[in-house]
């Protein structure tokens, strides 16, 4: 999730100072996400990424893990070399990969399958220090308190939220823990040409692969036909109802937690050119639409 930002004289000079430059070096602006600020920077070695962010402690994002979680997918074969770091900022290769769009996804969905079903095997091998554990029902809740005390414009949404997110978890099918990604948005993944890659690691941890899976095919917008073709690719198999429907359910929890992580970042973050507003009404949107198919599918939870 990097912004896109202008080139200020105090980011420039930061820049130059770095002792990473062989020669003269050239800054541009990176497009991308609305979190944290990114420039692509020409020198005499090629091109490299700059990656400027702070810990986001109110969204379990801290900047060590991140960078570990990098390095190690460099080393697995899923992410770009890291070729510098400070606090506060990383340098990574630049690929010069296209960026998928939500209809490369959908074009390319067995490709994704297969991407995250070999990052999930292998990311734990070249895993280290704390495991740090990612549980989306954990991160909704904890989102809610945080929105609470922040006296959020969404508080009084947050008990049906919470009665949602309940509803969501136990629809969840007992699967091994793998390493996820966590963020996939289809910027996220990169096309080289020959291969697919990862990025950003903000929210890389210990998981239940269905976040992944569920996230990947939500935010790219699958049909519920291209989703389970996409299930199929990442099991092997065809997947049995109660994978589908645990699947059904996630993309709901998946969209919840994005929109919730919206509704926090309105209170604590104010990356340039980012609409949190819009961006929590549109999930918002995106999530009633998966909510009525989940229902309609699965039924009503008994009260």
């Amino acid at each position: 999730m990097d912004g896109h930002v202008e080139l200020s004289r105090a980011v420039e000079d930061r820049i130059r100072a770095m002792p990473c430059w062989h020669g003269r070096i050239g800054i541009a602006p990176l497009k991308g996400g609305i979190s944290n600020e990114s420039y692509v920077v020409s020198d005499g070695a090629g091109r490299h990424v700059v990656r400027f962010g702070k810990d986001y402690p109110f969204h379990h994002v801290f900047r060590d893990r991140e960078l570990m979680t990098a390095r190690a997918a460099h080393a697995a074969g899923f992410g770009p070399e890291v070729r510098y770091a400070e606090p506060g900022i990383m340098v990574s290769a630049y690929l010069g990969a296209k960026t998928y769009g939500a209809g490369e996804v959908v074009a390319e969905r067995r490709r994704v399958a297969d991407l995250l079903h070999r990052f999930h095997t292998q990311m734990p091998k070249e895993i280290s220090g704390a495991a740090f554990l990612f549980w989306p029902f954990h991160v909704v809740r904890d989102y809610a308190r945080t929105l609470k005390a922040g006296n959020s414009r969404m508080a009084p949404h947050l008990p049906g939220y919470l009665a949602l997110a309940d509803e969501l978890e136990a629809a969840q099918a007992a699967l091994p823990i793998v390493f996820g990604h966590n963020d996939l948005l289809p910027a996220n993944i990169l096309d080289d040409g020959e291969r697919l890659w990862l990025i950003d690691f903000e929210y890389a941890g210990f998981s239940t692969a269905m976040f992944d899976l569920a996230g990947a095919t939500s935010n790219a917008g699958l049909s519920p036909e291209e989703a389970e073709d996409f299930l199929d690719a990442y099991f092997g198999s065809a997947t049995d109802p109660a994978i589908r429907r645990s699947h059904a359910a996630m993309q709901c929890a998946s969209l919840l937690r994005e929109a919730m992580w919206s509704m926090v970042s309105e209170l604590h973050l104010t990356a340039p050119g980012a609409d949190y507003v819009g961006y929590t009404s549109d999930n918002l949107a995106r999530l009633d639409k998966a909510l009525d198919h989940y229902r309609s599918q699965y039924g009503k939870p008994h009260t």
